[in-house]
């Protein structure tokens, strides 16, 4: 799929607006779904040149739960409604109805991105709240060696392993 510049869509939007080309004829010759033009002409319409000039935008509860209030109070479409508050895609709205009837309001709120951060220092407090030479403390050392010593009897074997397999290549 293309990206198309916030220049672009204008450009596109102004051919339409000059009357000369149908809606279809423009969406073929730029290469979208007439669906997707017609979405750019209704931004266009509520917002002006700013409708084009997106970033990640992040929707607080409240604002989902007024967005879905406006299209159920007005009868807007889902289009119709994307178009109005500059949501980049009407399936945004379709994804917001489905999570609030199915799993309420909490459904609805925010979800943080990416990967969670790592408790930094739990090792370390952890072995800072044995008191060195105590029966916990010598436990854990006991423990940690246990697996050390496990690791290397595993490493050891693998070794041994590919050493004996036939499918080593000789040297010449």
């Amino acid at each position: 799929m293309t990206k198309f510049s916030s220049d672009e869509k204008v450009q596109a939007v102004m051919r339409y607006e000059k009357g000369s080309e149908s809606l279809k004829s423009i969406a073929k010759s730029i290469g979208v779904h007439h669906s997707v033009f017609l979405n750019w002409i209704k931004q266009y319409e509520h917002h002006g040149e700013k409708a084009f000039i997106k970033g990640y935008t992040s929707y607080p509860t409240q604002i989902k739960l007024d967005v879905l209030h406006y299209m159920n109070e007005f009868g807007t479409s889902v289009r119709e409604t994307a178009a109005i508050f500059n949501i980049p895609s009407h399936s945004t709205l379709l994804s917001w109805q489905k999570s609030l009837k199915s799993q309420g309001i909490d459904a609805l709120q925010p979800k943080k991105k990416g990967c969670s951060s790592m408790k930094k220092g739990f090792k370390a407090q952890k072995d800072q709240t044995l008191i060195e030479g105590s029966v916990e403390a010598l436990q854990a050392e006991v423990e940690r060696l246990k697996m050390e010593n496990a690791y290397l009897k595993k490493l050891n074997a693998l070794v041994r392993n590919k050493e004996k397999s036939p499918n080593k290549t000789k040297l010449k």
